[in-house]
């Protein structure tokens, strides 16, 4: 497929994957579309009742990184926009207690701490909107006299594994990506056990790449159980591994590209990141 100027601002659908391609300008342009979209989803979802589990509530995997925390953070201004123009006139709005929330990895670090994903999370999104803590699904925290690579962080992966299992037994309706250059998504990196051989909902990972070292993760499988996933790419130095995506590359060479929705794949991608440019 040639890069055309409309590839720019035009979705483009892959011939070979099936993934459908979200350019915008810039990161915060995505963040904005993919807020926007998000929002008319899930209330969509909610009005239906069409969810994955059939129950009317709304099971969604968030993520951090720039661009996912653009968008929860864009997500959390126009919600709050809505919540103060409703009594004017109707306008789309989530029903954050018919909203389960979990996260695709975590770092396991102790709570609270700023590199964890549900803290950046919550500050971002979660504290801004009117979601009861019940319905966020947290990973285990490490405990102070814990060994961050000894068995507490396999009975954390385990525990977080049964919560999936027993809260989203069909799967997610939407799981929020991030991917990094080399095209790791969640703490899934290139020809890694975690990515080629788990098994399951959730995987404890030693030896990341990235610091910490020690992390734990929704599994290939979990991923592709999700009914919509949307990818959040910006920067040049992740153009190559969108491409991959996009193109239906090696799986254990840019784990993105095994990142698959049931019912639809979204790579939003600012201009830097867009492989048809």
């Amino acid at each position: 497929m040639k890069p055309t100027q409309n590839n720019r601002r035009t979705a483009v659908v892959s011939d070979k994957t099936g993934v459908e391609l979200r350019p915008r300008d810039n990161k915060q342009d995505l963040a904005t579309a993919a807020a926007r979209e998000f929002i008319n989803t899930v209330a969509e979802l909610q009005r239906t009742g069409d969810t994955v589990t059939g129950d009317g509530i709304v099971r969604v995997v968030l993520t951090g990184g720039g661009a996912g925390i653009a968008t929860l953070a864009e997500i959390a201004a126009l919600d709050h926009a809505a919540q103060q123009t409703a009594e004017d006139f109707p306008v789309t709005a989530i029903d954050w207690s018919q909203v389960y929330v979990f996260f695709g990895d975590e770092r396991f670090l102790a709570a609270g701490d700023a590199e964890r994903n549900d803290k950046q999370a919550f500050d971002a999104l979660l504290r801004h909107v009117n979601i009861p803590s019940l319905n966020v699904f947290r990973v285990p925290a490490l405990a102070a006299g814990e060994e961050a690579d000894g068995p507490a962080l396999d009975a954390a992966a385990e525990f977080y594994g049964k919560t999936v299992d027993q809260v989203a037994p069909e799967g997610f309706d939407i799981h929020l990506l991030g991917m990094g250059p080399e095209g790791h998504i969640n703490s899934l990196f290139p020809h890694t056990d975690a990515l080629l051989h788990a098994e399951g909902s959730v995987v404890a990972v030693r030896e990341c790449p990235k610091p910490p070292a020690e992390r734990i993760s929704l599994t290939m499988q979990a991923v592709n159980r999700s009914r919509q996933v949307w990818l959040l790419v910006s920067g040049e130095e992740k153009k190559e591994a969108a491409g991959q995506v996009f193109n239906g590359g090696n799986g254990a060479e840019w784990p993105a590209a095994l990142a698959s929705g049931t019912k639809a794949t979204l790579l939003w991608v600012d201009e830097a990141a867009n492989p048809l440019l």
